[in-house]
């Protein structure tokens, strides 16, 4: 540096020699804030809305902890977002070059407090996040000794298959003989009723509900029954999800997953494969309608009327080995 400062950096010089001025990008910031304002706030939304943060009503008893869980994981974000926004902007104006005073501020480094306090921090943060989301992982997934209804989830290109396994009045057989639900390993079959001869229902890509015209089949459950779902794939990987249940998981040949919900509000909403599964992935949509326990039962022996009774195959043929591979954990 030379002892005059004339190799320190000017301020750039528009026409005529004058210095140019900070004075109109000053100007322009409050419209840019405005801008901002408005694309935060100018959607469909309404103040009801607001607290789910994007996420649907919930319909059933399990899906408020999900919820629970997203708000908690913005309310992390926003938090830890205000801290680091709020050190840049301090930094930014406290810390500015001064006009009138041109030298080199002091140069801090290897302060090991604030590298610990960078180390440790995110460190907390994370697991945090981690203990809610495992513990609220484990209580989704937690199965019932005996859940009041199971339905077998079968996935396929391009649509969704259901076999309800319960007792329909008028219908003979056994679930946990029946060989088009062999792929399901013997810790479902074990819970599965007894002598259910059961009745199923399936789609196509060009399927529709009846009532309201929406795409793909639909998958009939009970308001304020818990209701198993039994996840089994036929070809390739799908995932069941069901947008106002707020959970989805994934149907995949040659392992059976499966979790329970407690539907709490009537209506018919809509559900899709959430796993890009092959050129009609986009039509593999799926209804549920929720209804009353007595209309729910009705609607089995409808289905048994058509003649669907028995189970459409659920999945991919395996070896007793392989399918019992998993530990009972129930």
């Amino acid at each position: 540096m030379s002892p005059n400062g004339s190799d320190l950096p000017r301020c750039q010089k528009g026409a005529g020699g004058t210095p140019t001025s900070r004075r109109p990008m000053r100007r322009k910031l409050p419209q840019v804030l405005t801008a901002g304002l408005v694309l935060a706030t100018a959607t469909g939304c309404t103040y009801k809305d607001f607290p789910r943060l994007g996420m649907p009503t919930p319909v059933t008893e399990e899906a408020p902890r999900i919820l629970s869980l997203w708000q908690g994981s913005w309310a992390a974000a926003i938090a830890t977002g205000v801290l680091v926004w709020g050190l840049i902007l301090w930094s930014v104006f406290f810390h500015r070059r001064s006009r009138t005073k041109v030298e080199v501020p002091p140069q801090t480094r290897y302060n090991m407090p604030i590298e610990a306090l960078y180390t440790v921090t995110p460190l907390i943060i994370v697991s945090v996040l981690f203990y809610f989301t495992a513990r609220d992982e484990s209580k989704l997934l937690e199965l019932s000794p005996k859940p009041t209804h199971t339905i077998n989830v079968v996935g396929y290109q391009w649509s969704w298959g259901f076999n309800y396994v319960e007792n329909v009045p008028g219908v003979t057989g056994d679930a946990k003989k029946d060989k088009n639900l062999a792929a399901i390993p013997d810790k479902f079959i074990k819970d599965f009723p007894e002598n259910a001869g059961g009745v199923y229902d399936f789609g196509i890509p060009g399927t529709r509900n009846p009532q309201n015209g929406n795409p793909g089949p639909t998958l009939w459950l009970p308001k304020g029954e818990k209701v198993r779902f039994v996840l089994t794939s036929r070809d390739v990987i799908h995932s069941f999800w069901v947008v106002p249940f707020l959970m989805k998981q994934d149907v995949i040949p040659g392992h059976t997953n499966s979790f329970e919900v407690t539907p709490t509000q009537e209506g018919t909403f809509m559900g899709k494969c959430a796993e890009l599964c092959g050129v009609d992935h986009s039509r593999m949509l799926l209804n549920v309608k929720v209804v009353s326990p007595e209309r729910y039962q009705q609607h089995l022996k409808e289905l048994a009327e058509k003649g669907q009774t028995g189970y459409i195959p659920s999945g991919i043929e395996q070896t007793d080995p392989a399918r019992n591979a998993e530990t009972n954990k129930l």
